[in-house]
């Protein structure tokens, strides 16, 4: 309990809106239940100690700290329930989900409500099976995502001849999907608080689609442009989205393991890019790019909602179905719905705040944690490897440099999923700590090894040694990647964000994202150009400093409750 506030201030509190000690005093009480949903969570500590002081069974068992923590906890879940109904009926801010809570998971729910709990082997198998179908799901998604950064590699001759465009025109043409996806990333936290995530995907689907039909039937640049800037505002959307939505329905024990999948369907899709566009024209390879969201479109409308936003929302009896299906139609979820509806009663209601409150700890901590981890994993220089990857072993000496990029593809979606098992086990600040380190390694040892390359005549030996030493270092550079800095910054993300400023934090961060890679994007070649072995020792540099900035700033969230890592700043 908070001792800060002055004692005038608390004795007019308690005055106020508790009953005094003559009075009967019981935790649902009417007069002052409506009112704990719009205090300060200070305040409603006050009150609640008040009452525990005043309680019967206090007077009886003064010493029973346990008792009193199920009364406080009975005391802010049920202000949950009246807050709901009451915050239901002047409309939550006009909150509501575009697509709403499926009749078949909802009648399941309402079944599961009449049977008898049970925490059976098979009733946790059922749950993780839900669950899983459900990331697969919203991961058609980050596939999406993964195609579109992949497209513009093995298709830049083929669109320039058929269309006559210029380098620099096809440059564009490439760097719009980041200009896309910063519109995206601005409008997606809001727009996944006001109609959920499931309504947020739909609509990050179809300018998707429509966007690889554009590019599919462009007759000239401004079709593709029109194309490239549609398709990026979706994956900006799909891009902070998915991962929130996969932390906010999995159970604590998978959430790390799970929320990597969202990582591995990225890096498949680029595979898929890189895999399809040695075979197809790049006209086929649009309407290919176009099959993850037509997928996505139908399948959003058999997956739940996630059940901690209908919780913000107040949709209380969804929120209970979409939660039962998620952990098994026979599993007594009452211990984790009462988890949830204390932290939603606890937390200030609104999910908008001003920019002053940032100075708060609690808000300007996670924020710098999450921006942070997700600069420094584009700031070490993965996508500017991957996006001009055949310049880069066509220096080396390798004349089939297409052939090499699917091979370095493919290594980086098996490590990526080699490593979904590891968040769950080893720890995410472990994994991170480890892999900026190996990454700081190999950097450096690409480095050193462009350098004595540019030292050393086109057709002597060492030349050529070097070429297939920079391979190796870029191979290890990649698996070092994998096992952490490529999927735990998004994870740690969607975790430690607090729910009321989820959305503009999150928007914040996956803005952040955004503009790097377009910096990254913009600046790999001209560096290249400039120096390889330079470029690649800056590369090793912002590897360095994400180990020492996991190592100072980035807590250990493996383990724990979203509601116990976002109460824990």
């Amino acid at each position: 309990m908070s001792r800060h506030m002055p004692s005038h201030r608390r004795s007019l509190l308690i005055s106020r809106y508790a009953p005094s000690e003559g009075q009967h005093c019981h935790l649902r009480s009417t007069t002052l239940l409506p009112l704990l949903p719009h205090l300060q969570l200070e305040e409603q500590l006050i009150i609640s100690s008040h009452l525990l002081d005043h309680h019967p069974y206090r007077r009886k068992k003064k010493n029973n700290k346990q008792q009193q923590q199920h009364l406080v906890k009975e005391l802010l879940t049920s202000s949950f329930d009246m807050g709901a109904h009451e915050d239901a009926e002047v409309g939550r801010d006009m909150r509501k989900p575009l697509l709403r809570t499926g009749v078949w998971y909802a009648m399941q729910g309402e079944a599961s409500n009449q049977s008898t709990p049970s925490g059976s082997a098979k009733n946790l198998h059922s749950g993780s099976v839900s669950v899983l179908l459900c990331v697969l799901t919203v991961a058609l998604g980050s596939a999406q995502f993964g195609f579109s950064c992949g497209y513009s590699s093995p298709t830049e001759e083929d669109i320039e001849s058929d269309l006559g465009l210029s380098v620099s025109q096809y440059s564009i043409f490439a760097s719009l999907v980041n200009v896309g996806g910063m519109v995206g990333a601005v409008m997606s936290g809001q727009m996944a608080e006001h109609i959920g995530r499931k309504g947020s995907l739909m609509i990050a689907a179809v300018p998707n689609v429509l966007g690889w039909l554009a590019i599919s039937f462009a007759k000239d640049s401004s079709f593709l442009y029109i194309g490239r800037l549609l398709g990026g505002y979706g994956v900006g959307v799909i891009s902070y989205v998915v991962p929130v939505y996969i932390a906010e329905i999995s159970p604590e024990n998978m959430r790390g393991t799970l929320g990597s999948v969202n990582q591995l369907s990225i890096t498949f899709g680029t595979l898929l890019a890189y895999l399809f566009g040695l075979f197809v024209n790049w006209r086929i390879l649009a309407i290919l790019g176009s099959l993850p969201c037509l997928i996505l479109i139908p399948g959003l409308f058999f997956i739940p909602e996630s059940p901690r936003w209908l919780a913000q929302m107040g949709l209380t009896q969804e929120f209970e179905a979409s939660l039962q299906v998620l952990r098994g139609s026979d599993t007594d979820i009452s211990l984790e719905v009462d988890e949830i509806k204390s932290c939603v009663a606890s937390t200030d209601k609104t999910t908008t705040i001003r920019f002053a409150e940032l100075k708060k700890k609690r808000y300007w901590f996670p924020l710098m944690v999450g921006i942070g981890l997700l600069m420094l994993r584009q700031l070490s220089g993965i996508n500017g490897v991957f996006f001009y990857s055949t310049t880069i072993f066509e220096s080396a000496g390798i004349s089939s440099s297409n052939v090499a990029t699917v091979g370095l593809g493919a290594i980086q979606v098996l490590c990526t999923g080699v490593a979904t098992c590891l968040p769950d086990k080893a720890g995410r600040r472990l994994l991170l700590i480890v892999s900026s380190s190996a990454m700081t390694l190999s950097l450096l040892f690409v480095a050193v090894v462009f350098y004595i390359e540019s030292s050393a005549s086109e057709d002597s030996q060492l030349y050529s040694i070097m070429g297939i030493l920079s391979v190796v270092g870029l191979v290890a550079f990649v698996i070092a990647f994998s096992l952490g800095m490529g999927s735990i910054p998004w994870l740690i993300m969607s975790e430690i964000l607090p729910a009321n400023i989820k959305g503009h934090a999150g928007s914040m961060a996956t803005l952040a994202n955004w503009i790097t890679t377009w910096v990254i994007t913009l600046t790999a070649n001209l560096l290249l150009d400039w120096s390889a072995g330079g470029t690649f020792t800056i590369y090793a540099a912002v590897a360095a400093c994400s180990a020492v900035f996991v190592i100072l700033f980035v807590p250990e969230t493996k383990g724990r409750t979203l509601e116990e890592i976002q109460s824990s700043f």
